[in-house]
């Protein structure tokens, strides 16, 4: 259950309010790395263990703007295995429990898809020969985004319709993402724009996400959230969805890659 407290945002021009149980919810959870693939393995075997009911996969944890190149002990780069390996992993491992609960996986993104290179850095996924926080990070962000879309292309393909597909993006955001990994320089030039009026907080940047895994009406090939300036702040709706991150042929071969580096392979 989310805890919210009666607070409202707007979805395009409507108003929606969502009440609910706050210090009365019922919240548990279990320990899991996202950078491990054997961490994901048990904690997806204990939540099917456990959980026999899902409303909603939310794949919302991140690492970002990590100063120095991190290989994880199954041999990625850290950001990428974090931000999308562990997600296609945790997803595919939980969907038959998703799929027969007629829900949704709600996949988040962030602008940064639409920054760096624009596309999947084939033949060099751990930014051995330039790697950049940046832009190394925004590849994972685009990559998240083309696993949501690819997903649902297959849904579709194999007639598998009552699982939903959604992905939403923050905006800008203050919370302590950059300030638990980036280098002393970038936690320092995040503080001083946290202080600006274009970014939000905590709950705030929660609102498209909550919205894709409870709102009516939503398309699956669209990028939800904020839509006021630049698309960082301000009322929830469609927002701007650049051609590069449904390219066929990438998503594809993104696919295949995700297949190999998670060593699983999804059944439809």
């Amino acid at each position: 259950m989310v805890a919210f407290t009666g607070q409202r945002y707007s979805l395009g021009k409507q108003p929606i309010q969502f009440l609910y149980e706050g210090d009365s919810a019922n919240v548990t959870f279990i320990r899991m790395d996202l950078a491990s693939l054997a961490s994901v393995r048990e904690a997806a075997a204990e939540v099917l263990k456990t959980v026999p009911h899902i409303d909603a996969l939310i794949c919302n944890a991140a690492i970002a703007q990590v100063p120095t190149q991190i290989i994880t002990a199954d041999g990625h780069e850290s950001m990428l295995r974090t931000n999308h390996f562990g997600h296609f992993l945790l997803g595919g491992l939980l969907f038959e429990r998703v799929e027969a609960s007629n829900s949704r996986i709600v996949v988040i993104s962030g602008l940064g898809y639409n920054m760096g290179i624009k596309t999947i850095q084939f033949d060099d996924l751990n930014w051995d020969k330039n790697y950049h926080q940046s832009r190394t990070y925004c590849q994972s962000k685009l990559a998240q985004m083309m696993f949501a879309f690819e997903l649902r292309d297959r849904l579709a393909a194999a007639g598998r319709t009552t699982v939903e597909v959604y992905v939403c993006h923050p905006g800008a955001l203050r919370t302590s993402l950059v300030q638990t990994s980036a280098d002393l320089k970038t936690r320092i030039l995040f503080g001083l724009m946290s202080l600006l009026p274009i970014v939000q907080s905590a709950e705030k940047v929660s609102w498209p996400e909550v919205m894709c895994a409870t709102g009516n009406d939503l398309e699956q090939r669209a990028l939800y959230g904020p839509t006021g300036l630049l698309e960082f702040v301000g009322a929830v709706g469609k927002g701007t969805l650049h051609p590069h991150a449904h390219d066929k042929q990438v998503m594809t071969k993104l696919w295949d890659v995700s297949e190999e580096a998670t060593e699983f392979a999804w059944q439809f």
